[in-house]
């Protein structure tokens, strides 16, 4: 399992402590809200530049914004390995894509809850990752959707059943409870946030995770 820890609960007065306290993951989470996509406004790509002097983690960035088409330019020259957007903000999600791959930066796609997980089929073969959100998209430390999991298997499926290799990855209210189904429902990478920053030692918290 891959931890990809997301540093939205994080101090960011002391952002580059908080950083190195999790440098031991492979990953690390970049939860980009506009403030209209979803309610919550978080950072912009000089958070992602800021990291890039601080970090060598794969740098995994999760737009949660309106017109994502004119801001992933930024985040891909900022240091991006991975962008992600919401299909629900793409004005055309395969022209999105080829933008996104155009720039030598993996693509995922992600959805809402609410957004029937067969709307990503058209694009599932393109993409590098999808995003499954197991919680409401906007906010840190909320309380796990159990239908996040037959998301989760339904992915997991489709991808042996039709020879793909995307990754899953699992956004919101995974800690050691939950970490559990999500890991045999199918999810290679999951998101963390408040379980890893509440910790004291957050190394042992992401072991935790990562062995599960």
């Amino acid at each position: 399992m891959i931890v990809s820890p997301s540093f939205l609960t994080a101090d960011f007065m002391n952002l580059e402590a908080e950083i190195r306290s999790i440098s031991f993951s492979q990953w690390l989470h970049f939860d980009v809200m506009d403030g209209r996509f979803v309610p919550a406004y978080t950072y912009n790509q000089e958070i992602v530049r800021m990291a890039k002097s601080i970090s060598r983690q794969y740098f995994d960035v999760h737009l949660m914004i309106e017109e994502p088409e004119k801001a992933v330019a930024a985040y891909a020259e900022a240091g991006a390995d991975l962008i992600t957007f919401h299909l629900e903000a793409a004005a055309d999600p395969g022209v999105l894509i080829r933008q996104i791959k155009g720039m030598d930066v993996a693509c995922g796609i992600s959805i809402k809850p609410g957004t029937a997980v067969e709307e990503l089929l058209p694009w599932i073969d393109q993409v590098d990752l999808v995003l499954v959100m197991s919680v409401e998209p906007g906010k840190g430390g909320q309380a796990f959707l159990n239908n996040a999991l037959d998301r989760i298997r339904f992915l997991a499926d489709y991808r042996k059943a039709n020879g793909l290799k995307y990754w899953i990855e699992v956004d919101g209210g995974i800690n050691r409870t939950t970490i559990a189904g999500v890991k045999e429902a199918g999810a290679d990478v999951v998101v963390a946030g408040s379980f890893i920053f509440s910790r004291t030692d957050r190394k042992a918290a992401i072991m935790e995770l990562e062995n599960a």
